[in-house]
């Protein structure tokens, strides 16, 4: 199999729906037919809640901080991934150990590489790698971006997301910066304006402003809806939990931009 394609979920402003996107997102790869891998870089464990296995986030080494953390634990990857039974997607949860993450990669000489180092050892059997990234742009933030060197960005309709999309791009230039030596080059494979509420002014003049300002790339609209937080609390997608909720739609069109921006093969039904 060829090399994954991998991406990032990531916005450095918190509640924006960044984990409800990702689940999603690889909810609607894995409905067709997508190898998919989830890794919750998140120190809070969001995903790794949702998806119901919130019993991995409280277990004893080793977990993602060793693997992260520790050159000679990189191969332990493999031994903490877990197999999503409703999904078919495999998770490689976060656990309470990553909050003592940031501190351990800002001190490593080369920090930002250690999930690239890793991934390296499985991507072979992926699709799609999917990295759910904390709410902040640290040195875990930096990893995801590293190891993936693409980016779907989850966003509010409103007016304080203009700001977050400035510091993103920001620190995303940043990056390449430091690593101008190997040309690194990260993309943006699109937008997710979430949680849009269609009654409010605000929301549609956002979602103009995020068109005008992304005239490159697709830009998506999910709509509020509680069967998307059902589909949560169940441990799951909507494609597995709420299947008939329209807001499918919207993440069916995100994986296919995806097969066709990385020039995947259809699946054999």
């Amino acid at each position: 199999m060829a090399k994954p394609a991998k991406l990032a979920v990531t916005n450095q402003k918190g509640g924006v729906g960044k984990t409800t996107v990702a689940i999603n997102v690889a909810g609607a790869l894995a409905d067709r037919g997508r190898e998919v891998l989830f890794v919750d870089l998140d120190p809070q464990g969001n995903a790794t809640e949702n998806l119901g296995m919130m019993e991995a986030y409280d277990e004893q080494p080793p977990s993602l901080f060793n693997v992260l953390t520790e050159p000679d634990k990189r191969d332990a990857i493999t031994e903490i991934t877990r197999t999503h039974p409703a999904m078919g997607i495999d998770v490689v949860p976060s656990n309470i150990d990553m909050t003592a993450a940031e501190r351990e990669l800002t001190l490593s000489r080369r920090g930002a590489e250690q999930l690239a180092l890793a991934l390296d050892g499985v991507d072979d059997a992926y699709d799609y790698i999917l990295v759910d990234c904390p709410p902040n742009l640290g040195d875990l933030v930096d990893n995801a971006l590293y190891a993936t060197q693409n980016v779907l960005i989850p966003a509010l309709a409103e007016t304080t997301s203009k700001r977050a999309f400035e510091l993103l791009h920001d620190h995303i230039t940043m990056l390449e910066g430091d690593y101008q030596d190997e040309d690194l080059s990260i993309r943006e494979v699109g937008v997710v304006t979430n949680r849009i509420d269609v009654r409010k002014k605000q929301a549609k003049e956002m979602v103009d402003w995020i068109n005008e300002a992304y005239p490159d790339v697709p830009v998506w609209e999910i709509r509020e809806r509680a069967a998307i937080q059902r589909s949560l609390d169940e441990g799951a997608s909507l494609f597995e939990v709420e299947p008939e909720c329209d807001q499918r739609e919207a993440f069916e069109s995100i994986a296919a931009s995806l097969d066709e921006q990385f020039g995947m093969a259809e699946v054999e039904p």
